[in-house]
């Protein structure tokens, strides 16, 4: 009996969606960062306060699509000694923690590949992970290479859109996965201003609702504070915020209040339980 086959898992970004289907706050932390150990206590802190999808960045030496946060947050989870092996390591308790916020993976090939994409699903799944983005992993090379690998480890890809993807190739994302879609606001780097042509966003965002997906869609690059966040949400179903978090983290005493209070300054103070 072949026991390295996991059970079936629930998937969480449909239980969510459900749940809440407007408003959704995605959080991009980069692992390792202040300090080696804070991703997994973060990761709770987020949740608490009140984070719908928690994304768990991979440091990498050259992270093409990230911004100078993302790139310095990433040096500095090096230098502390953070690697793609450890971050698994660390996150195979994770669901005592959080037994229903989706997780997510976000990072490049190489370090998968060193690694191997095999042993990479196997201890991402084993470890509750629900998706994986990987940005410079062509979806014709998912599809052909991964897809099977990916369905029997219960990991589910999210493919980015930008104002560029065509309406067929959008089409072609949307049956490849079934977490969500992420939507780029405009060109440039995470972290940077996509604001330079508002209207010109608003246009796109309109276009792909109007396509009306079978995948909900998050929109990201640029989203930094409660306006950019509410914005975003007006046509689509939540946002994802990254490199303002990390500015928020950075030098902070108490990383933890810094990142209670930041998620505050977007939703407000989460609910008290009952």
């Amino acid at each position: 009996m072949n026991t390295d086959q996991p059970t079936v898992a629930p998937n969480r970004f449909k239980t969510l969606f459900a749940r809440k289907p407007q408003g959704l706050l995605n959080l991009y932390i980069t692992a390792g960062y202040p300090a080696l150990h804070d991703t997994v206590p973060l990761l709770q802190t987020l949740a608490a306060a009140g984070a719908d999808i928690l994304e768990i960045g991979v440091p990498f030496s050259d992270p093409l699509a990230d911004g100078p946060v993302i790139q310095q947050t990433s040096s500095v989870a090096l230098r502390n000694g953070m690697t793609l092996k450890l971050l698994l390591q660390e996150l195979q308790g994770v669901r005592e923690h959080l037994p229903d916020t989706p997780l997510l993976l976000m990072g490049y090939l190489n370090p998968v590949l060193q690694l191997g994409m095999e042993e990479f699903c196997r201890l991402a799944s084993a470890a509750g992970i629900d998706g994986v983005i990987l940005p410079d992993l062509p979806a014709e090379e998912y599809a052909a290479e991964y897809q099977e690998l990916f369905r029997q480890h219960n990991l589910r890809p999210v493919f980015l859109i930008t104002p560029q993807t065509s309406e067929a190739r959008i089409r072609r994302l949307d049956e490849l996965t079934d977490s969500f879609l992420y939507l780029v606001s405009g060109p440039g780097l995470t972290g940077g201003n996509q604001t330079a042509d508002h209207g010109a966003q608003q246009a796109y965002l309109q276009r792909v609702e109007a396509l009306n997906l079978r995948n909900p869609r998050l929109v990201g690059f640029g989203i930094a504070d409660k306006a950019s966040f509410d914005a975003a949400c007006r046509h689509a179903h939540g946002a994802i915020i990254g490199s303002a978090l990390l500015r928020a983290l950075d030098g902070a005493a108490d990383p933890h209040q810094a990142a209670r209070e930041f998620v505050q300054r977007i939703i407000g103070p989460p609910i008290p339980a009952r």
